[in-house]
């Protein structure tokens, strides 16, 4: 099977008791169910251990944090059942974080969550367009949705459009959108054989907007409605509402778009939503760029994808504020892009 990764994903190892931010912290720790089978087998104090820990949290067992940590976690922020044990022993999201993978049938991607600080670092420790290589493995490929035969190539001239540094980062985060809003309106009226021509065509025109006042700060006052994961983020809120703009490289943020768009553009083919996607890429970067005044851009990207990456809810009540809130509709966005 093909797989894609970014091109920084071979350098990436795990700080463990080094990392500033340790993902043993504050997230509860969810378990599969063979390893959740496994704990209740396991003989001897630490099977007694994982037993007392485990808790059930609606259908998945998982441990609860403990003062903000997983019981399992020693004071040298080192895994005991690791430790213990073998990686192997730990739960499938200890094991797979901070990969997320996508498996598309014909071929399967990987990206590293730049809620991961040595990810975070890894992504914006270079100005160079941001590359996805491709290779193979051993999986065996399955077939794959139809709808790819399009969304590739749209992920692809995005990604060209968004890589074009002869234009300002503005205007090319335009462009994606304006692309996205036309192919919505052709999946909207069901006209999928128009798709392949609009995507390798010249780009939708777009009709001029009734005058808005942008997305912020009623972004941000969006965000703060949704549920918290790290204590202050209302408050890193409420500072870049009040901040005034920092510069922060173009190249930077655009890394960080190539990052959202290379893993959210093509889940665009479970629920046809590509304009919401689209928006959601977009809309991570003018939050990154609007928090970068008060936390530096590496801190605000690392919380956003806390915040919106490690909870499908917030997640879903972003993308479905971009169809539900005026202010966060596209003549909204075009209204911030100039």
């Amino acid at each position: 099977m093909k797989l894609r990764v970014p091109d920084y994903f071979d350098d990436f190892s795990c700080l463990a008791g080094a990392c500033p931010h340790s993902c043993c912290m504050e997230w509860e720790v969810v378990l599969d169910e063979d390893t959740a089978r496994r704990y209740r087998a396991l003989p001897g104090p630490l099977g007694e251990r994982l037993r007392a820990a485990m808790q059930l949290d609606g259908e998945d067992w998982c441990f609860p944090l403990r003062g903000g940590r997983c019981p399992f976690l020693n004071q040298e922020n080192l895994c005991e059942v690791h430790l213990t044990l073998d990686e192997a022993a730990t739960s499938v999201t200890c094991r797979e974080h901070p990969r997320f993978v996508e498996d598309y049938g014909t071929f399967r991607e990987v990206t590293l969550s730049a809620s991961c600080p040595e990810a975070n670092r890894l992504l914006l420790s270079s100005e160079a367009p941001l590359l996805f290589p491709e290779r193979t493995d051993d999986t065996p490929a399955e077939a794959g949705d139809e709808w790819l035969t399009w969304l590739l190539p749209l992920r692809e001239r995005m990604l060209a459009l968004l890589q074009n540094r002869t234009r300002p980062l503005n205007a090319r985060l335009r462009d994606i959108l304006l692309l996205a809003q036309g192919v919505q309106e052709r999946l909207d009226a069901e006209d999928e054989d128009a798709l392949p021509e609009l995507v390798e065509g010249p780009l939708p025109a777009h009709s001029a907007a009734p005058e808005t006042t942008g997305l912020f700060p009623y972004a941000l006052q969006f965000l703060e409605t949704l549920e918290v994961l790290e204590p202050d983020w209302r408050d890193l809120l409420h500072r870049g509402e009040a901040a005034e703009p920092a510069p922060v490289s173009e190249a930077l943020l655009e890394r960080i778009a190539a990052y959202f768009l290379f893993h959210y553009i093509l889940k665009a083919v479970n629920d046809g939503d590509v304009l919401g996607q689209t928006q959601l890429c977009i809309f991570a970067v003018l939050t990154i760029r609007c928090l970068a005044a008060v936390c530096g851009p590496a801190e605000a990207l690392r919380r956003f994808s806390c915040e919106i990456e490690h909870d499908e809810e917030n997640l879903s009540a972003l993308r479905d504020g971009f169809w539900a809130q005026e202010e966060l509709s596209p003549a909204h966005f075009y209204a911030e892009l100039g």
